[in-house]
């Protein structure tokens, strides 16, 4: 094989890993803005279920255990994104 064919080679392989490179980018961002909008929507959808407004509750009467329990409901739905991401 000859300094050529080799160099030929090794250019046509980093083109190639660039490309699946770039796919694989593109992928990351479609799947993070698509999980993003999942949990936006889960505590939108949380919001509307309550009785009360969640974020005058933790914003202005400082329910500090609502917000323990609305921290642990996002990381929950967030972990369960991203295991589904995953696949």
């Amino acid at each position: 094989m000859s300094m050529h064919s080799v160099l030929l080679i090794t250019a046509q392989a980093a083109e190639s890993s660039m490309d699946l490179l770039g796919v694989h980018l593109i992928a990351a961002v479609l799947f993070a803005v698509v999980g993003i909008l999942v949990l936006f929507a889960a505590v939108w959808i949380m919001e509307k279920l309550t009785p009360f407004s969640i974020v005058k509750e933790i914003e202005e009467d400082h329910n500090q255990a609502l917000a323990i329990i609305v921290g642990a409901i996002v990381l929950g739905i967030s972990v369960i994104i991203a295991a589904a991401i995953l696949g």
